[in-house]
């Protein structure tokens, strides 16, 4: 079987191009010769990890965990902090930088600008003659619809957006430009703003979980909100996210949602927050500005985090947090108290036990 280049590279690109896209130095090349004119100027063909790299690739370190790694790096050139650069290989080019991962990025981009959002399965354009859209439905001049879609009437959608195969946009949706909707996702009771990429199988603005208990039984509470996503959000596969109830479940420009998280009626997310896999938001809570929720954390109704707090993985938050708060556990607390915690429990199950 050949391998296959899922994505293509822009073009080849100049080492001196990189390092001005990425703001570094270059310093050093083949057999630790200066870089200034002294040798041909490699091109960057692909971007590889420390230990797959071969030449004309271009990698980075950043961890002290692959130091091994970068030792036996064969890559054309390679991002790292200057206090680094006596553990590269001679022959591999150094570009430095304040913060290699960032550079990294930054390269990647211009290298492979196809992989910032998924593209149309069908490398198509327009309307796809297997797609079914309403004709009171409204699509921009450059908007994609794959085959199976589904548009209802009064839908809008921003031009340059992609809808994917099989996704569903409900009645009266207003899907911003630039956007991505991935295959299989569904959208109702939304509004979408510019550039945001929603990956597949993702669910927005469903029914919340509103039950009224009473002694025959729960009682469904009619929930009459929407989802209102901001610009340049990103959410992740099969991630769902509740329409309010009584007011609009709300997700802040900016932020970053991965896989498989759910988000309940109500909810409240601020910008540029990053919330990872598996994670739980319980209705009515309200997360602030830059937020960080560590993966399978689950935070409980009406809860309010502040501005900047960071939650670890698997943690159960519990009560409000204060801006800048650094928790853990379950229940959550002061990392620091619950890291001590942990390690006193080791210690405890370390002793032998008595004779």
């Amino acid at each position: 079987m050949s391998a296959a280049a899922f994505f293509p590279l822009a073009r080849p690109a100049p080492l001196s191009e990189i390092a001005q896209i990425a703001g570094a130095e270059i310093r050093g090349g083949p057999d630790g010769a200066p870089a200034a004119g002294e040798f041909a100027p490699p091109l960057i063909i692909s971007v590889a990890p420390l230990d797959w790299s071969r030449p004309g690739d271009l990698c980075f370190y950043d961890n002290p965990r692959y130091r091994k790694a970068l030792s036996e790096c064969r890559a054309t050139a390679c991002f790292l902090r200057e206090r680094h650069l006596d553990l590269l290989p001679n022959a591999v080019v150094a570009l430095l930088v304040d913060d290699p991962q960032r550079a990294m990025t930054l390269a990647a981009a211009h290298l492979f600008p196809d992989a910032l959002r998924p593209g149309s399965l069908f490398q198509s354009s327009g309307v796809s003659p297997g797609a079914a859209v309403h004709p009171q439905a409204r699509l921009e001049p450059g908007v994609v619809v794959d085959p199976g879609a589904v548009i209802g009437p009064g839908a809008e959608i921003g031009a340059g957006t992609i809808i994917g195969p099989q996704a569903v946009i409900g009645p009266h949706v207003r899907i911003g430009r630039d956007c991505s909707i991935g295959a299989h996702a569904s959208l109702t009771h939304a509004l979408i703003g510019d550039r945001v990429v929603i990956h597949p199988g993702a669910r927005l603005g469903q029914d919340g979980f509103g039950f009224a208990p009473t002694r025959e039984g729960y009682l469904k509470t009619p929930q009459v909100g929407r989802v209102i996503v901001q610009d340049d959000v990103e959410i992740g596969a099969n991630t769902t996210i509740d329409r309010g109830a009584s007011r609009d479940t709300i997700i802040g420009e900016g932020t970053k949602i991965d896989n498989l998280v759910q988000i309940g009626h109500n909810v409240v997310i601020g910008r540029f927050c990053a919330i990872v896999a598996q994670s739980g938001l319980a209705g009515s809570c309200e997360i602030g500005d830059f937020v960080t929720l560590g993966g399978q954390s689950a935070v409980g109704g009406h809860l309010t985090i502040g501005e900047g707090a960071a939650v670890a993985a698997k943690s159960g938050v519990m009560r409000d947090l204060p801006a800048g708060a650094r928790v853990g556990g379950a229940p959550a607390r002061p990392l620091r108290r619950f890291l001590r915690g942990a390690a006193l429990l080791d210690r405890l199950a370390r002793k032998d036990k008595p004779t």
